[in-house]
């Protein structure tokens, strides 16, 4: 943990069990359902944070937004049209668009889904998506030659990117040096960074990374009456909660039909990265700080402004407070308000390290230097992967022994 960090802890006092809802109707009162029918229907999310009225004003035009998962399908009816050249980190057969468990696909819709044929509709149809392919679940399993670098290679891929934004709905428990350096290159070139908590807050309830980084947006789920979600993970990383029970998402990789059920934390990081595209849209001069410090400024709670809910952050995001309303303080364009210190100054290589490691960490509750033994292996290959101007970012590509890959494998989507 960083000194600021250290010190904002100090400051704030993290609510506990009473503090977990914040209601939807502080956003909008009397919100009208939009008018869509079938998978449209079922995402109550837009009805209560006034997306139809948000989008008189802006639709999130000029926005890039790095999607971190298992691929982007481009030729689904809604993202026609809307994905731009990525990166593919697997080194495994295909590239970035084959998205190998549909996942990956759901959370882009969410975000710049244009709802064509029927589809999701994201909250910020005018944005773009550039997708960064990883191994997440079973596709890690069946892969055992992918890299446990792929994350940290795929954000610095997203860093030297023109996406202002990386949503990343994926998480595990392990800390990972090189991907924690990745992180912090992305927070240097000025990326906004958001992360899934975790679904098992009802289960193990354990810290999970990116989320856990300082650096990082940790986000949880909500559900349709401001409460969080039973299963979201609460175990110091949350920063913001937005939607995520009962939204809609691709049921397979065969991209046939969508299915009910819960969005998680997932979706969750996907809506507020929209959120994020939204008012940055409209204020395209300023910093991530500046963005983030209106959508925390501007967040629904019922305690007290200054005070952090251990499940909800700083409360359920609420962009329309700012895009239709005007408010929200903006604060200092250089200082972050995750961990109060300065982020100017110069960005290092994007070179991806060779070395590979991960180790079970505290969180950003925690401090950084408490680390337990590091599992290293050595990288046998690199599988090149351009994305525009993005210069000599590497997808290195990691031969991993049984035993020590039984340990390190560990992602899966939130």
């Amino acid at each position: 943990m960083t000194a600021g960090m250290s010190r904002a802890r100090r400051r704030v006092r993290v609510l506990g069990t009473l503090a977990v809802a914040a209601s939807w109707s502080v956003l909008s009162v009397g919100a009208a359902q939009p008018a869509a029918a079938d998978t449209q229907s079922k995402q109550w999310h837009l009805g209560a944070m006034q997306a139809e009225e948000m989008w008189k004003v802006t639709t999130g035009e000029g926005i890039k937004v790095a999607v971190v998962d298992t691929g982007v399908n481009p030729s689904t009816p809604s993202l026609q049209g809307q994905v731009l050249k990525g990166v593919d980190a697997t080194g495994a057969p295909g590239d970035e668009t084959d998205d190998y468990e549909g996942h990956g696909t759901t959370m882009a819709e969410l975000i710049a889904g244009t709802g064509k044929g029927g589809g999701l509709k994201g909250l910020a149809p005018g944005a773009k998506i550039i997708p960064l392919r990883i191994a997440l679940d079973e596709f890690e399993k069946e892969k055992p030659s992918i890299t446990i670098q792929d994350s940290a290679n795929a954000i610095r891929a997203a860093a030297d990117s023109d996406a202002r934004i990386i949503s990343m709905s994926f998480g595990g428990r392990y800390y990972s040096p090189e991907e924690l350096e990745s992180i912090k290159y992305a927070q240097s070139k000025g990326k906004l960074l958001f992360a899934a908590v975790g679904n098992e807050g009802h289960k193990q309830n354990e810290r999970g990374y990116p989320a856990a980084y300082p650096q990082v947006v940790g986000v949880a789920s909500a559900d349709r009456d401001g409460k969080v979600s039973f299963y979201s993970q609460h175990a110091g990383t949350v920063d913001l909660a937005s939607p995520g029970s009962d939204v809609p998402s691709w049921c397979d990789n065969s991209f046939k039909s969508y299915c009910d059920g819960d969005g998680g934390t997932s979706a969750a990081t996907a809506i507020a990265s929209a959120s994020a595209a939204l008012v940055w849209s409209l204020h395209p001069d300023w910093t991530a700080n500046q963005v983030l410090n209106v959508l925390f400024d501007t967040a629904a709670r019922d305690w007290k402004d200054g005070e952090r809910s251990e499940y909800l952050g700083q409360g359920l995001i609420r962009p329309s407070m700012n895009v239709l309303k005007g408010k929200g303080d903006p604060g200092a364009p250089d200082i972050s308000p995750l961990t109060k210190e300065k982020t100017t100054g110069p960005a290092k290589s994007s070179e991806p390290s060779s070395s590979t490691s991960a180790s079970p960490q505290p969180a950003k509750n925690g401090a950084e230097g408490e680390k337990a033994a590091a599992v290293k292996e050595s990288n046998s290959s690199q599988n090149g992967n351009q994305l525009g101007l993005i210069l000599g970012v590497v997808a290195a590509v990691a031969v991993l022994g049984g035993v020590a890959y039984a340990v390190v494998r560990r992602r899966k989507a939130a």
